[in-house]
């Protein structure tokens, strides 16, 4: 267990806009799907990925690989739980990560 992760995650919806890549995922105990968009907002990634440490640290390798050298911003609308082992591995690789709250994913997928 990573002892302090929580201070890695931001608690705003404000995120810099300096990244190439975004992969939002929608978190679950037993699995997760993730969408990785670019920053014209078109789709390179649509997956389901279950809650494995190997099956996630292949998703990792997977968008690191569409984003080719590039900044990813990595998003999750949990910040425990099930999210648990994908935050981890997040932030053992030192990767860019922000919490937005479900309400928040409610209220733009609305838009």
């Amino acid at each position: 267990m990573v002892v302090g992760w929580a201070h890695w995650i931001a608690t705003t919806t404000e995120v810099p806009v300096s990244h190439d890549v975004w992969a939002g995922i929608d978190a679950g105990k037993i699995a997760h799907h993730c969408v990785v968009i670019n920053d014209a907002g078109a789709k390179l990634l649509s997956r389901k990925v279950s809650n494995d440490e190997a099956d996630l640290l292949r998703l990792i390798e997977d968008v690191a690989a569409i984003a080719d050298s590039g900044r990813v911003q990595w998003a999750v609308d949990l910040n425990a739980g099930g999210a648990a082992l994908l935050i981890t591995l997040l932030v053992e690789h030192e990767l860019d990560l922000v919490y937005i709250p479900g309400r928040t994913v409610h209220h733009a997928s609305a838009a």
